[in-house]
């Protein structure tokens, strides 16, 4: 016999309205079914435990069961880079992503990592992160896409739209989350048109795609917890965008009142049952909450879990881990995300693609060059095995040269090898110990642990804190999550956005010897080089780049692929060019200023523009169009003038110069990455909607598009001297 849960699946496929089935099923439930559904699956010590021991990367999270109904509940796994359970395909990290400008490759990796989370059963995917990279020194900036609010709204819209495919996606964190160290008691002040023009757009354009579920975060705004804050998740998210998915907490503590979330629109508290279920209970025995506001938020998740067909959806062949497709995908991802930054001419031609002769001698140096080093070793990680590294992949490249691993060697070795050789390769940055997710003792989360349910079964207490002993961890009342073998890496936020000492030791000495030096970055995010840039011809951003990254690196050094990433931040002269930014900070103000548009603002030339990015040809933009009707068209031809087959990344930007409104210098609308063979031309058009040209109306809280004369600049970067200039009008005000 089918269950409520299957009779109310085959009335949605039969035409019903998702949410009428779900509210007919939610009557069938009882008042402690329904508390049940607010919470994760399981009480608080008995997860803790299991998380603790590995549990996070061994299967997915359910919440949301109740069996007398069939009801099968949603299984909720990660991430951004690949899926966390098991051995798995690494793809680079979101940042790097980021760097191809292209939504559409963002829809084959969605798609990829959706098939391999049905592997597990899992049907809630937590991987778009799209928090704004508002300063480089952010932990956890490898798991968003850049530092502009259209160019990371369109990436994520691109990996929801493919991980949809297949499973729920969850969008987080919501909202203005991009601090680490301070995350857990940081309060963000922003005011309405900062919040709305900048750090919001993003949010709201992968909601606009249908995203099914959105995920709180931990810190504060404007005074009010996120998880349970009525402006964002009330006023903005559910009214004014008409979200009509579910809403869940960050892990362990992303509630601090559970009456208020519930008040406020938050769904479901995961991952276990913690801080809400009591207090709620409470509250209604005592007429302080409703059962109908119970009803409300279980109605809201069944309705997506109905509308995704959860329960039923196929799953994935274990074949299709680490399936030759996707680890290519990966490789594919990798080679289009690498940035080449600098290529400068040694004895009259660039440096870059290397031209070696058979038995020509490269020295490779740094730390990071057999490292297997693909990005954070937390929420985030994935066990992907047989990590192609920078020194293998040169190796395996260059076979027919002398590739000399001088990685781990002393200084003076170093220095003796690369004389000795043709070609040095310098691999420095950033590993999972220097950034990257971290959860530490602080006074934050000293009042958080006091939240954790009185532990009422002294066996799995003792037994629990033996565990944490013997292994030389923390206590119970120490409380620390750990991952995969129980421990977490360090991360957190960067002490420096330069390069460590010993990194840029090497630098100076290695190309002290050596004229052919090339250097290779791997980081998460911006890193600062004024010390050190000027030494070298070449130098590229490697990323973190995921299970094939090696071949990757190799292929883009050698020319069998022509580098065609772009920045997706800006990397300025000096850290002072920056917003101000304390990794331990209590209280902090989000302006409308930060990245390339604080630059331009403060008349602060960047080291490397937002968009900046070589190749190994060239191209040319001609023919500017504007059209202005329903929506805003751009067009143009781009020619490839050099000898190679290539891509670029057309970039359109708009200002005002004679606006009554402090705003951006200029603001990405749209973008487009196109490959032309060499010679070639090809029409690019892009299109926008006037919401991207629109300011907030703080008194009536709506939006308006300024009327008068708009510059156009159509280019590759952001400034780029040889963009093609128009400008177009907009006859009277528009109320948008």
């Amino acid at each position: 016999m089918a269950t409520a849960y299957e009779l109310a699946l085959e009335k949605t496929r039969n035409g019903a309205k998702p949410e009428v089935a779900a509210a007919e099923l939610v009557a069938l439930m009882t008042l402690d079914e329904k508390v049940h559904c607010l919470d994760g699956g399981v009480p608080f010590w008995v997860g803790i435990k299991d998380i603790t021991t590995g549990g996070y990367h061994s299967r997915p999270f359910r919440a949301a069961k109740v069996d007398r109904l069939g009801i099968p509940g949603f299984h909720f796994s990660d991430g951004p880079r690949g899926l966390v359970v098991g051995e798995a395909t690494a793809f680079p990290v979101s940042m790097a992503r980021g760097a191809t400008f292209d939504p559409e490759l963002e829809v084959r990796v969605g798609d990829a990592i959706g098939k391999e989370l049905r592997t597990i059963g899992a049907d809630l995917y937590g991987g778009i992160c799209v928090n704004l990279l508002r300063h480089p020194a952010w932990g956890r900036a490898q798991e968003t896409y850049g530092e502009d609010p259209h160019h990371v709204g369109e990436m994520g819209a691109g990996l929801t739209r493919g991980a949809q495919r297949h499973v729920m996606a969850t969008l987080k964190h919501f909202a203005l989350n991009s601090m680490e160290n301070a995350r857990f008691g940081v309060d963000v002040k922003v005011d309405e048109r900062a919040l709305h023009e900048v750090y919001l757009p993003h949010f709201k354009r992968i909601v606009d795609e249908g995203v099914a579920c959105v995920m709180t975060a931990y810190n504060s705004v404007n005074g009010e917890w996120c998880g349970q804050n009525d402006v964002l998740l009330a006023d903005i998210l559910r009214h004014e965008w008409g979200f009509a998915g579910f809403v869940i907490s960050d892990w362990i503590f992303g509630v601090r009142d559970g009456v208020k979330s519930l008040q406020a629109g938050l769904d479901v508290e995961m991952p276990y049952r913690m801080i809400r279920n009591a207090p709620i209970v409470a509250a209604l025995s005592d007429g302080l909450v409703t059962e109908e506001l119970v009803a409300s938020a279980v109605t809201r998740t069944l309705t997506t879990m109905l509308k995704f067909n959860v329960g039923k959806l196929p799953v994935s062949d274990l074949s299709v881990l680490l399936c030759k497709e996707h680890v290519l995908l990966s490789q594919e991802v990798a080679e289009k995300a690498i940035v080449l930054l600098k290529n400068e001419s040694i004895d009259g031609a660039s440096l870059l693609p290397l031209n070696l002769k058979n038995g020509s001698k490269i020295a490779v140096f740094g730390r990071l060059a057999a490292m297997r080093n693909i990005g954070d070793g937390g929420s985030s990680d994935v066990m992907a095995p047989n990590v192609v590294t920078p020194l293998v992949g040169i190796q395996e490249h260059f076979a027919n040269c002398e590739v000399v691993d001088y990685s781990q060697a002393t200084l003076a070795a170093q220095v003796q090898q690369a004389k000795q050789s043709e070609l040095a390769i310098v691999v420095v940055g950033y590993t999972r110990e220097e950034e990257g997710e971290f959860i530490g003792d602080s006074e934050d989360t000293a009042a958080m642990v006091s939240q954790i349910p009185r532990q009422d079964d002294p066996e799995l207490a003792s037994e629990y804190k033996n565990y944490m002993k013997e292994n030389h961890h923390y206590a119970p009342d120490e409380l620390r999550i750990k991952s995969r073998n129980g421990t977490f890496s360090i991360g957190g936020d960067r002490e420096s956005i330069r390069l460590s000492d010993a990194d840029v030791q090497l630098i100076h000495a290695v190309a002290k010897v050596q004229p052919r030096t090339v250097v290779v970055i791997v980081a998460g995010s911006a890193v600062v080089m004024s010390e050190w840039i000027n030494e070298v011809p070449a130098v590229v951003m490697g990323w973190y780049s995921g299970i094939n990254g090696g071949h990757a690196l190799a292929n883009i050094l050698s020319g069998t692929a022509n580098p065609s990433g772009r920045l997706p931040f800006v990397i300025p002269h000096d850290e002072s060019h920056l917003p101000f930014f304390d990794r331990n900070a209590k209280s902090i103000t989000y302006d409308y200023w930060h990245g390339q548009w604080k630059l331009d603002r403060d008349g602060n030339t960047p080291m490397f523009p937002f968009g900046f990015g070589c190749s190994y040809t060239n191209f040319s933009f001609s023919d500017p169009e504007v059209e202005v009707s329903e929506t805003v068209k751009f067009r143009c031809a781009v020619r490839n003038t050099g000898s190679r087959d290539g891509a670029t990344v057309v970039q359109i930007y708009t200002g005002r110069n004679d606006s009554a409104i402090e705003r951006p210098k200029r603001r990405l609308v749209a973008f487009k990455r196109v490959e032309v063979r060499a010679g070639e031309t090809v029409q690019v058009e892009c299109t926008t909607s006037y919401q991207s040209l629109a300011t907030r109306d703080i008194q009536t809280h709506g939006w308006f598009v300024e009327s008068g004369t708009w510059q156009l600049e159509i280019g590759q970067f952001s400034g780029d001297p040889n963009s093609l200039c128009e400008s177009f009008m907009i006859l009277q005000r528009i109320q948008l």
